[in-house]
């Protein structure tokens, strides 16, 4: 049997790889360590005033040091943010302000945006983030995965993976401001030659999120030949957006029907020990609190093989006894909780439901690799493949330096 064709060669084996289709890509964050996020922005003002108050000798042990950050080490600042530059034992500043982010699919958490604390922040990222852009995340890969393949969010991601190797992180656009579609060159020309004016860099990211595919080279992206099929694509493409937005950009939060909405029917209680699913009446419990109906597509929705109810919930009651600052965390469970888990329930009951849709995208006629090459869109130039140069201002170097990038 032939060997699979390598990432980026634009030949997998259920049409071009997405690596080719949008080339620029960026490794997951590296906290280098746990307590920089947390599911509460509470807890991690609570986690830094700890650390700042503590001596030296037990600040070194709280910091968690590593090769890359110790109390130390002078770094730049992250692209955006107001926080210190100077090693964090001589002056850690006051606590930033948390950022929302999505640590790895579908659970959105908070950060410290200290680049002092972070191993490996991706700056790459935070440079493009703003207002205009959307990161699509791979997931990692393990054998009879039938998970998702991507997902999609507008805060920035961390690209934790539940289970396997972690994928890449795609900007969709390569600059601030929606500009520069981080496209293969020669591919929105293509499909607008194909399926009309209407093509925009939006609606081919729509169209990945639908039709994407896992395959041993990696994630593959058939593109149709005919028109009514890419457009129904991209139609079910911009739901499975829409929903994953959470209502960001103007849109609307995911919502089920009133008779299928899932309502607390007894209250969580203040410490949850164990999460269950009760089939027949389609009813989560969290220790004695009780949520219903739970649609079983909402329970058994994986992602890398793991359910993502469960690690949603271990993440936030975890094992007891943790020690260091990722022990600081809120003593009862909070109200918010129960509503983040609510709105949880039904976007995977949502993204469940729209499932078998996507994989009806998998029959039809396709724009094959050669056209592709025969258009300039593949190979891929290599400038496409690295970050577009963005800096026009001074940003704060290690220790308060500037420097002009």
């Amino acid at each position: 049997m032939a060997a699979p064709a390598a990432a980026g060669s634009g030949e997998g084996p259920h049409g071009p790889l997405l690596d080719d289709l949008m080339p620029w890509s960026v490794r997951p964050l590296r906290t280098g360590r746990p307590w920089v996020t947390a599911p509460d922005a509470a807890s991690l003002r609570a986690r830094w005033e700890r650390l700042v108050r503590a001596g030296d000798a037990e600040r070194e042990r709280l910091f968690g040091p590593t090769r890359s950050r110790t109390p130390q080490t002078p770094v730049a600042a992250l692209p955006g943010q107001s926080t210190g530059t100077g090693r964090f034992a001589r002056e850690p500043g006051p606590c930033p302000e948390p950022v929302r982010i999505l640590h790895g699919p579908f659970d959105e958490q908070w950060l410290l945006p200290d680049h002092r604390l972070i191993d490996a922040a991706r700056p790459e990222l935070w440079r493009v983030a703003d207002a205009h852009q959307l990161f699509v995340v791979e997931h990692g890969r393990v054998p009879q995965d039938t998970g998702p393949t991507l997902s999609v969010t507008a805060l920035l991601p961390d690209g934790n993976s539940p289970a396997g190797r972690p994928g890449r992180i795609r900007p969709l656009y390569r600059r601030p401001g929606g500009t520069e579609p981080n496209l293969a060159p020669g591919l929105l020309a293509l499909l607008r030659a194909r399926h009309g004016d209407a093509v925009t860099a939006e609606s081919v990211l729509a169209w990945i999120l639908a039709a994407a595919r896992r395959t041993p080279a990696g994630c593959a992206v058939p593109l149709p030949a005919d028109s009514a099929r890419w457009w129904a694509g991209v139609e079910l493409g911009r739901e499975l957006l829409r929903l994953q937005l959470r209502g960001a950009r103007g849109g609307e939060r995911p919502r089920l029907p009133g008779g299928r909405r899932p309502y607390v029917r007894a209250a969580v209680p203040p410490s949850p020990s164990e999460l269950s699913y009760d089939a027949g009446e389609e009813a989560l419990g969290l220790g004695t609190g009780r949520i219903s109906p739970v649609p079983a597509g909402a329970w058994e929705f994986r992602v890398c093989g793991v359910r993502m109810l469960e690690l949603w919930f271990g993440r936030r009651t975890g094992a007891p006894g943790t020690e260091g600052l990722a022990g600081v965390r809120p003593r009862v469970w909070p109200q918010e909780w129960t509503s983040e888990l609510l709105e949880l329930i039904t976007l995977l009951t949502l993204l469940a439901e729209l499932r078998p849709r996507q994989e009806e995208l998998a029959e039809g006629s396709e724009i094959g690799v050669r056209e592709l090459r025969a258009a300039g869109v593949l190979p891929v130039a290599g400038a496409a493949r690295r970050p577009a140069s963005v800096l026009d201002h001074q940003e704060e170097g290690p220790d308060g330096q500037f420097a002009l990038l």
